[in-house]
Formats: structure tokens, sequence, C-alpha cells
């Protein structure tokens, strides 16, 4: 065992960089930062209104403010992520995953109940979702078992089975959670990394299947989750309640029409639509700044991804262009997720748009993880490793 494991940690030195030879991708840093920009300025004309109203009219920066603070967090994680060889997320891939299960589990024991729901654990007067650190520690060990398993993952013991045991430790103790939305994202994001691993298609055709029974079970015993289908369907047939939020929402994306109403002239934003600082902030956006405004918002996070798939392609190392895939992938899905909610493509999900919603865990989350592809991005002109499966 002692042999194979100085073996394995030569295979590792030799596969995985050491030391980047270039700067960090200038083009992506620049898109991150203007999507954090654009994003906290309108999460300001989204929230003020509710904030004045939280604090008796004194305060029409509270969530700015909560916001602002945990984005310095984020840039300074994404800095120092930046830097960190890819090569430490290799090697404690296992140990991140476990503290990720352990924090799970633990919110069902200390966690915050809110809306019939254990999702937050209260630190020091901070609310912190462990679901944010699951989402990423899960991406961190599929990319590693990508590499592990190499050609095997073709085959069902590794590409299927592998795969999905890890998968399974996050979300059973995400349904005791009552947490679907986490559940749903979590579970494409695998369904990407398994396919970019070589996971036969007709295995991830037969997870899907199997994913969508589950989830009519899964409403058919969560009231809550059943209600949010119902307004989905026919918000109409009941205005007052469970159907208010999504008219709200749509009366905010028709009132912008082509141009807008303007920067910061909202009217849905005062006490009419619910969470409109945080699930709902892009019909805020559509309302001020209309059609044209929020293609432009599309528009930016199309290239920023886009531009997160070009540095994993031209990643040097099949980790890291698994690693830098999945996380790039996390932001798609939450993006693509919540612009259908909120124009009733889809029912609530409760996922929010990332870099704009208010939320400081997922924020922070959110721009570590972009300092790990600006760190990936260092090698891309490098010529790409040789590797064989371990």
């Amino acid at each position: 065992m002692a042999g194979e494991r100085i073996l394995h940690a030569k295979e590792e030195r030799r596969l995985l960089p050491k030391r980047a030879g270039n700067t960090v991708d200038y083009p992506f840093a620049f898109l991150v930062l203007l999507l954090l920009a654009v994003g906290l300025t309108m999460l300001y004309s989204a929230s003020y209104a509710q904030s004045e109203y939280d604090t008796g009219y004194e305060i029409s920066t509270k969530y700015l403010q909560k916001q602002g603070a945990c984005a310095l967090i984020g840039l300074a994680a994404m800095f120092f992520f930046s830097r960190i060889p890819v090569r430490m997320w290799y090697r404690f891939a296992w140990h991140l995953y476990g503290i990720s299960i352990v924090l799970l589990l633990s919110v069902l024991v200390i966690g915050q109940e809110v809306n019939g729901a254990k999702r937050w654990i209260n630190l020091a007067g901070i609310q912190f979702q462990p679901s944010e650190v699951a989402k990423f520690t899960m991406i961190v060990l599929f990319a590693r078992l990508t590499r592990l398993f190499g050609q095997d993952a073709k085959r069902f013991r590794y590409g299927v089975l592998g795969f999905g045991g890890a998968l399974m430790g996050i979300l059973v103790p995400l349904a005791l959670e009552k947490h679907l939305s986490a559940i749903m994202l979590m579970g494409m994001v695998a369904v990407v990394m398994m396919f970019v691993a070589g996971t036969s298609p007709k295995w991830l055709l037969a997870g899907a299947a199997a994913a969508a029974v589950f989830v009519v079970i899964y409403i058919s015993f969560m009231g809550y989750a059943g209600d949010r289908v119902t307004a989905w369907l026919h918000p109409e047939q009941d205005p007052g309640d469970t159907g208010y939020q999504i008219l709200q929402s749509l009366y905010a994306i028709g009132s912008g029409g082509l141009f807008g109403l303007g920067f910061g002239k909202s009217r849905q934003k005062y006490l009419y639509l619910p969470f409109q600082y945080n699930d709902y902030i892009f019909a805020i956006c559509c309302e001020e700044l209309g059609l044209i405004g929020a293609l432009a918002i599309i528009a930016l996070f199309c290239v920023t991804i886009l531009r997160g798939y070009w540095i994993a392609l031209h990643a040097v190392d099949r980790f890291s262009t698994v690693l830098a895939a999945g996380l790039v992938t996390l932001i798609a899905v939450q993006t693509i997720l919540n612009l259908c909610v909120v124009t009733n493509l889809l029912p609530s999900t409760g996922i929010a748009l990332p870099f704009f919603s208010y939320g400081g865990t997922a924020l922070a989350v959110n721009l570590g993880e972009m300092g790990i592809v600006l760190q990936i991005s260092r090698f891309r002109n490098h010529r790409k490793l040789q590797e064989e499966p371990l």
C-alpha cells in the first residue's frame, strides 16, 4: 500500500502542472468583474424599496451593504484561488467532499427552518448555506474521478456506479433538507460532467428518466412543491396566493417594453413582486432596462460562459479541463433555470441568478470558483499533457 501511494504521488506530480507560465485570462476576468458590477448595480435598484420598508425608511442600502461585503470576500477568494495550484484541489477532493457532507447533515440538527425546510446554518449572525459548498466539492470530486477512471468511465461500474455513488452522498442529505432546487441543479451539472468523462449516453438517459420519476414522487409528497407546479401551469386561477408571484413577475417583464422604464424606475419592486432582489431580480432588470437591456445581460452571461468553456478546452490536463467545465456549467445551469422561472417557462425552483441575486454565500462561492478557472487559464498556451488511465 505504501508503495502504491508513493507511485500514485509521483504520477500525480507528473500529470498535474506545478507552476503557471502565463498570466490569467484577462478577458474572462474582465467579464466576471463586469457581471459583478452590473449585478450589484441592479441589486441596489431592485432592493432599495424593500430595504427602506424593512428599516422604517431609514436605510436604502441594507441589502447592498451586505452583498457588497460578501462581494469583497468573494473577490479576495477569487484572487487567492487564482494562485493556488490546481493539483491541490485534486489532492484534497475527498477531504472537501467529506466536509461538505458533514455540513449538510449538521443542517438537519442545528439548521434554521424557513417555510418548512432546513437549509441554513447561522454563524455569528450570518446565514450560511452548506449546499453552496456542496455544489463546489461535488464538481471537484467528479473532476478527480474523471482523471482516475480514465477510459474506464465508459464501463457501468465506473461511469455509473462510481459517479452515482459520489453524487448520492450529496443528494440524500439535500433530500432530507427538502432542497429540491439544489438536487435538480447538482443533478444536471453531474450529468454534463459524466458525459464529458465518457459515461455512455444510454446510462445518462436512463438516469434522467429515473430522476424524472423521483421528481414526480417528491412533489407528490411535498405539498409546497406541488403548489409551485400548480401556480406555474395556471397562475391566473389563484392570483392572490400561489399564482401571485409569477403574475407580478410577468407584469414587470411586460411593463418594460423595448427600452424599459429607466434605471431605478421599476414599479413592481415597491413590494408588489416578492423576492424582487433575489430569485426574481431579472424581472426588475426587464422592467427597468427593457428587452434591449435584458438581452444585453443575457449576452454578457453567454460570452462569459463561452469564454469559460474555451479555457476548459485549452487546459493543460484532463483534471483541469473537467474541473473548469464543471464550474462554468454550474453558472450556466443556474442562469438558464433562473431565467426560465422568471419568465414562467419552468415552475419556481428557488435558484438564484449568479452575481445578481441577493445571497452572500452564493456570491462569495461563485467568485471563488471563478478564481479557480482563472488559475486553470494560466496554462492555456501550454502543450497538453499526454495522460494514461491510472
